[in-house]
Formats: C-alpha cells, structure tokens, sequence
C-alpha cells in the first residue's frame, strides 16, 4: 500500500477544497441559524459545481461521473465534510450508487436525471420501530396483477422533500431458516406524486440544520412492476451489493470535519495567551492536541486502508466498519476537545466548532450504529475461530 498521493488525487483535494472553502463556508453561518437552505442557493451552487467538475464525481466516467477510485473518492468527500453536512452534500450531490444497479430503463429514468442536477435520489428503509433490525421492517407490498401495492411508513428519510422520487424497501414475503421465519425485502422505485405516496415533514434535529428527514406513508400505494430494482425479494443483495461502502463515506466526511476542528485548536493554542504565554505552551492543551492529533491520524488511516483494500476486492464488513466506528468516535472526540481548548468562546456560533460538536453525534448513529459495527466486527472475529 503505497501512502502517498498521486498528483491526480493532490489536484482532487486541492481543487474540492477550494471549491469548499469559496463556495460553501461563507453559507454555512446563515444555513446554521435559520435551519433553511433556500432552493435558489442550492441552483446557484449546483451549477457551479457542475462546472467544477465535482458533481456526481462518485459516479462512473460512462454515465457522466469523474469515475474515481475508492481512495481519490474517499479523499474528494473528506474535503466536501468539512462544511456545513446540506451545503456539501445537497449543493455537490453524489447520486446513491444503488441506482447503478437499475437496467438500462430505470438508469436513464432515475440515475441520469440525478447526475445532470434535475433531481435528486432518497433512500428509504427505516422505520419507526425497526431501526439497525431492517428484517423487522412491518411496511410491506404484495403483488397485484401486473402491479405492486405498497402499505407502511418510512422516518428519518434525508431529504426527502427535495427528492424526485423514492428507493423504498418493503417486505415482500417470509422464508423459513434454521432461526425462524426471516422477511424477504425487494426495493422498488416510488415516483413523488404517485397516489397513495406522502411525504411529511420529519424531526426537528440537533445535528446538521438544513440537511431534512421525513416521513414517508403508503396507502395502498400502486407502482408497476417495472420499477422493482434487481430482483424480487433479493433487496437485501442489492443493498449490500451497492451500499458497502456508504460507511466509509461517512468515515471520510467526519474526517474533514476532525481536521478542521483539529485545525482551530491548533490555531487558537498557538495564539491565545494566558499568564505570560500562549496556551499551547501548558501541558493541559499541549497534550490534548497531541492525543487528537494522533487519534485523527490513526482514524484516517484506517479510512485509506479500507479504502485501498475495497479497490484490490479484499475489503472485508470488518475493515469498513473499524473505519467508520473509529472515525466517527474520533470526531466526537476531537470535537469536544477543541472545545474545551476554546473555552466559552468554543459554544459560540462565531465558529464552526459548536456546529461540528453537534453534528458529530449523528455520525454514530446513522449509517449503522457503533453498537452495530462492533457487532459486525466481532462476529467476524469469532467465525474465523468456529465462534
């Protein structure tokens, strides 16, 4: 594993946190304290990114993405984390990499659409009382001449309210297994404005303002069998197949926001003075940005090799989930402890280090909790010993 950068990648880092720190960061104060990312901002930044180049840029070279290896990808999203999470992630949209399965109707119906700006994707699975358990998803669909009908309700659905339509999984049957019945799920397509098909608004969140959750209700709600993505009851392989590696998307995002956090502290240790000298000069603060500094470099390297290994086909659930239960644990970390070096100044909005505080938290829930990926990585500790 070689851990330098290529010159691509440096150019990738340095152009998107360019674009970043332009672009993004002076929008970020105002999404903050409003809670509201106006659509005509959104436009204005959508095309500016397009023109960058750094739209879509997780997606193949053949539909129209950059066609990035895992590690330049994982690199491009570090530097778009650093900014405010509906900024980066609705303004330099990267269409779900789940639409690449679709055929070659549903990709120019559903995938194109996202990549050219038009209209954006969301992924629906989590239920009011099925949460890490997907398999005790109660929302369900049943088959109905050439159609399907689906009944249930979805939450915490991101930005659902600016999507164009729905990637929705629903049971479709049960099989019996050596454990009991399991649910078999299929994921369907669900255009916005079908009937039967509403979007409410979801939870006011302390984590990430204007970035949305919804709620998503079915009554009855009837799509076509056309719009099955892969194969019925098989939405489970088509998630795992296409979603792996979300979990070092978020590993990379809440590295951006480390290092930025890393880099206040840094700053204000160096240049805040207390009885005669500056801060970082006291073992209390100088030893704190030792441990995040260290912490941050083991989280990140981690990320690369997981990375690098997802390239070379020898990542295992196990190196994507160290990643990201490391990298999300270490922003919390890093993120308090700016704080703490701050002071009160640290809780003020003036900065970013309250907002990267708050939206740290998030970050070890979704995507799977911490709880969940010590599950994933010590099972599979065990069943390389027969446990």
């Amino acid at each position: 594993m070689d851990f330098g950068l290529t010159e691509e990648q440096r150019m990738i880092v340095d152009t998107t946190r360019a674009f970043v720190e332009t672009e993004l960061y002076p929008h970020e104060l105002a999404v903050e304290r409003t809670g509201v990312l106006p659509v005509e901002l959104i436009r204005e930044i959508q095309q500016k990114a397009i023109a960058a180049g750094l739209y879509a840029a997780n997606m193949p070279v053949e539909v129209g993405g950059a066609g990035l290896d895992t590690l330049s990808w994982l690199l491009y999203e570090k530097e778009l984390g650093r900014a405010n999470y509906a900024l980066h992630w609705t303004c330099v949209a990267r269409p779900s990499n789940i639409l690449l399965a679709g055929n070659a109707e549903q990709r120019e119906r559903y995938l194109m659409p996202c990549i050219r700006g038009e209209t954006w994707d969301c992924l629906a699975m989590t239920e009011p009382g099925a949460g890490s358990d997907l398999r005790g998803m109660k929302a369900s669909a049943r088959p109905d001449g050439g159609d399907w009908v689906l009944n249930g309700t979805k939450h915490f659905i991101s930005h659902a309210d600016l999507a164009g339509f729905a990637i929705v999984f629903m049971a479709t049957g049960e099989e019996q297994t050596s454990r009991g019945p399991k649910k078999l799920i299929t994921a369907f397509f669900v255009d916005k404005g079908t009937p039967g098909f509403t979007v409410r608004e979801g939870y006011r969140n302390v984590s990430h303002r204007g970035y949305t959750n919804a709620v998503l209700e079915f009554d009855d709600c009837r799509v076509p069998a056309a719009n099955v993505l892969g194969e019925v009851h098989k939405g489970f392989e088509v998630a795992n197949s296409w979603l792996g590696a979300t979990r070092l998307q978020v590993a990379s995002t809440c590295l951006g926001r480390a290092e930025r956090a890393l880099g206040h502290a840094i700053a204000y240790a160096a240049e805040r003075k207390q009885f005669g000298q500056a801060i970082g000069k006291f073992q209390g603060v100088s030893f704190k940005l030792a441990d995040m500094a260290m912490e941050l470099k083991a989280a990140e390297l981690l990320t690369r090799e997981a990375a690098w290994k997802y390239d070379q086909g020898t990542v295992t659930e196990a190196d994507m989930s160290m990643a990201k239960l490391k990298a999300t644990e270490v922003l919390a970390m890093v993120a308090d402890e700016a704080i703490q070096i701050h002071g009160g100044m640290g809780l003020m909005d003036e900065l970013p280090l309250e907002r990267i505080w708050r939206d740290s938290r998030v970050e070890r829930i979704w995507e799977g909790t911490s709880e969940i990926q010590r599950h994933i990585i010590s099972r599979e500790l065990l069943r390389a010993v027969g446990g």
